[in-house]
């Protein structure tokens, strides 16, 4: 019997399916392999980097801005920790709004803070899931009150912040800082490398609850600290008697420079008015320059120091020589000199042409040296050149070559006209006869070092007078004038105290030696020289025969007082005799001289003072000016404002200044004085002064000459009678020789030129010279005679 097949319990494999399933196996894994061979390898850096912002916290540690400290170590700018409020956005929620609101309310307590106001705070918010500043850097009522709010994703962190202890003492020496502790002003901005430090890394780590679990530190590294030649005692002396006087004398603003003349460190620079560095948001920009460095002005008698040293030591001169000053008036090539109205002095000595201050003496004193040895002691003086002090934006000055000068210019120089100084520019020609006869350059930084106040590498360099000139001069001295020269021209010098010009400079118990002198300033309306905007400055020494201090006093634009008051020996001598008794006290300088009694000294103050400071009539050539100004490196201060502020503030009154101009040219009628067209203000100059008047108006400028942007404004003065120049287009300058003042303003409004006029008449010179070609806008100065 046959036994039946087995039957088979498993269903026959297919290969096909087996195949089909393998393959999409494959590429399952090797779709997931490309997958983690994108993630983890080429985007592995991405997400390293994700996974460390999500899981750590990173900050920039501030480093501590270095102290600035007086010679003897007392803190004039330090930095001390104080909170600043910042959030973590992603925690806030849908809160942001609200809490933004809530914060505003605390941390805005100041209108003129556009950081903190609630629409910026959530603007903050909105910007960023992990940071945003709240406010920094509050006091720490406004931190306590924030914390009280209690709200969540709002944290408090320590943040240095600038402090000057001292307010606004040497503001403008020592500058200001921003919010993020970089220099913007004074020493702060020039050594703003040196005193800011490397800043140092936190890294912190935290859980999904922003717990911390460990962190990491790199420690920054401080910033060096500067010790300066600065006393802040003699800097509060100089502070508060400059202060008084220009209250007393409504002055636009004073300036005194104390320096010791036998080393030329700087023990005091005091600018008024002055600005508190610790409340800068609050400051008027125009207060922020540092006048006695970026500022010039024409130092009219006091620039007759180097008239006559230059004379005493190049051309043989003595004190004792006769001099002849005609009567008080001198005429040559057509330009006429003219002493003070009281002084119709003949011959005389030279020492009595100095004490009297005659133009006339200066002028023949210069003659005698003559043009290229004049002007090299002017240089040698330091004169058209940038000292090196440790400040920021000095200017050079104003002062051309003699290959530029006209023939009259050696006049003009020899009074301290056609050339533009700085005050320590005149603080240093002082110290140089002081001292006997060497150029120091000026510096207020004396050293630079990472020790700080108590430890015993640093000590304080307490200001003890020297009697002598180190025996290795610094760099950038040098031999100006003979030590002979220097003796007598100290000995005369005391002579003006004494007997001339400077009586209000004596001291009690000290001798002192200096000049007084007194110069217009440029008129902003009528962009010539002003009979009653004036500049008094006095540079002057004590004691005269050993001399401790130098100082140089600069009063711009007294209006109080009475007109006797507004020069130079009425104005600014008694600042320097306040100062200079206090200082050489403080210093305890032997007494050189018998003390006087209280009643002594009202009397001797009683006494009439010798104006010597009328200043004289600029009749002189200004193409010498005109060159300067306009070849001015890109970097000097006098080429544009020293602000961003201020250069807005310039734009915004400049083209306000043009359309009142046009209005007032399309509505106003000449026809009856025959000059249609100019403006009233032009006018009024030319009717009160036939021999002077005003410059071209913007409202003559015709659309050749519209200018569309802001412009560099060279000028003789910084801030005020500016020059402004387009340098798109230029125009030949015409010839005006012959033309009347009304053909000379038509022709040159034309062409977008502007014109200043000398004189009266019919045109004679110009400058620049007939088919120059300059950019529309050029100033254009025409010389009228009869």
């Amino acid at each position: 019997m046959k036994t039946p097949q087995r039957q088979t319990l498993t269903a026959p494999i297919r290969r096909v399916r087996f195949v089909y399933v393998a393959i999409a196996f494959c590429l399952w894994a090797a779709a997931i392999g490309v997958r983690l061979t994108w993630l983890q390898v080429v985007r592995n850096k991405e997400f390293v980097e994700r996974a460390a912002k999500q899981q750590q916290r990173g900050f920039e540690v501030a480093p501590r801005r270095g102290v600035l400290y007086d010679r003897n170590l007392h803190e004039l700018a330090m930095t001390v920790l104080v909170d600043s409020i910042y959030a973590v956005p992603s925690e806030l929620g849908d809160n942001r709004a609200s809490d933004a609101a809530l914060l505003a309310k605390v941390v805005h307590t100041d209108s003129l803070d556009h950081f903190t106001t609630e629409q910026q705070i959530a603007a903050r918010f909105n910007a960023s899931r992990n940071f945003a500043w709240v406010a920094r850097k509050v006091d720490a009522d406004t931190a306590s009150r924030v914390k009280e709010l209690n709200l969540k994703g709002i944290y408090v962190q320590k943040e240095f912040k600038r402090f000057y202890p001292n307010g606004d003492l040497a503001a403008h020496v020592l500058g200001y800082v921003g919010t993020d502790d970089d220099g913007l002003g004074g020493l702060e901005r020039e050594f703003e490398e040196e005193l800011h430090g490397a800043p140092g890394h936190m890294l912190t780590a935290v859980d999904a609850k922003r717990h911390v679990l460990m962190s990491d530190e790199t420690e920054p590294m401080p910033g060096e600290n500067l010790v300066l030649a600065i006393d802040a005692n003699i800097q509060y002396m100089a502070e508060r008697a400059l202060d008084a006087r220009v209250a007393e004398l409504k002055a636009l603003h004073g300036t005194l420079v104390v320096q010791d003349p036998h080393t030329g460190q700087i023990l005091a620079l005091a600018v008024s008015p002055r600005f508190n560095p610790n409340d800068s948001r609050h400051v008027d920009a125009d207060s922020l320059t540092n006048l006695a460095v970026s500022d010039i002005y024409e130092p009219g008698s006091t620039f007759k120091l180097v008239t006559y040293s230059a004379a005493l030591d190049g051309a043989g001169v003595k004190p004792t020589d006769m001099v002849d000053c005609q009567g008080g008036a001198m005429t040559m090539y057509g330009r006429t000199l003219h002493d003070d109205k009281s002084d119709h002095m003949g011959v005389v000595t030279v020492k009595a042409a100095l004490e009297h201050s005659s133009d006339v003496g200066a002028a023949k004193m210069a003659l005698k040296v003559g043009n290229d040895k004049f002007y090299g002691y002017m240089r040698a003086f330091g004169f058209g050149d940038r000292s090196g002090i440790e400040l920021p934006s000095e200017t050079r000055g104003l002062l051309s070559p003699p290959r530029k000068w006209s023939a009259t210019s050696i006049l003009s120089l020899a009074i301290g006209q056609e050339i533009g100084v700085t005050p320590v520019q005149l603080v240093s020609m002082v110290s140089t006869i002081a001292n006997g006869g060497v150029y120091l350059p000026p510096h207020v930084l004396l050293q630079s070092t990472d020790a700080m106040k108590g430890d015993p590498r640093l000590k304080p360099v307490a200001f003890r007078p020297e009697h002598e000139l180190p025996r290795e001069l610094p760099d950038g001295a040098h031999r100006v004038i003979k030590e002979f020269t220097a003796e007598q021209m100290r000995s005369m010098m005391e002579g003006i105290v004494t007997e001339g010009t400077g009586r209000k400079a004596a001291l009690n118990g000290y001798s002192s030696a200096g000049k007084t002198g007194t110069a217009e300033k440029v008129d902003p309306a009528t962009h010539t020289y002003s009979h009653t905007k004036l500049v008094a400055s006095f540079a002057v020494f004590a004691p005269v025969n050993d001399p401790a201090i130098a100082v140089a006093v600069v009063i711009d634009t007294p209006t109080a007082g009475g007109e006797d008051l507004h020069y130079g020996g009425a104005a600014s001598a008694p600042v320097f005799a306040d100062v200079a008794q206090q200082v050489l006290e403080y210093l305890g300088v032997p007494h050189d001289q018998p003390v006087k009694t209280k009643q002594q000294m009202q009397l001797l103050a009683q006494k009439d003072v010798v104006h010597d400071d009328v200043p004289d009539d600029h009749v002189g050539d200004l193409a010498a000016m005109f060159d300067q100004v306009n070849s001015l490196p890109a970097d000097d201060p006098l080429r544009a404002p020293a602000t961003a502020a201020a250069m807005a503030a310039n734009v915004q009154a400049d083209q306000a200044s043009e359309t009142a101009a046009r209005e007032k040219a399309a509505t106003s009628s000449n026809a009856a004085h025959g000059l249609m067209g100019l403006p009233d203000k032009v006018l009024a100059a030319f009717h009160a002064n036939g021999n002077t008047t005003s410059v071209m108006p913007d409202a003559m400028v015709t659309s050749t000459a519209k200018i569309e942007a802001p412009k560099i404004r060279p000028a003789i003065e910084a801030r005020n009678g500016a020059v402004v120049i387009d340098a798109g287009k230029r125009v030949a300058v015409p010839d005006f020789t012959g033309a009347a003042l009304r053909g000379v303003v038509e022709n040159a409004g034309h062409l977008g030129l502007r014109v200043q006029t000398l004189g009266s008449g019919l045109a004679k010179e110009q400058a620049p010279s007939a088919g120059t070609m300059v950019p529309v806008g050029t100033e254009i100065v025409v010389r009228f005679a009869r």
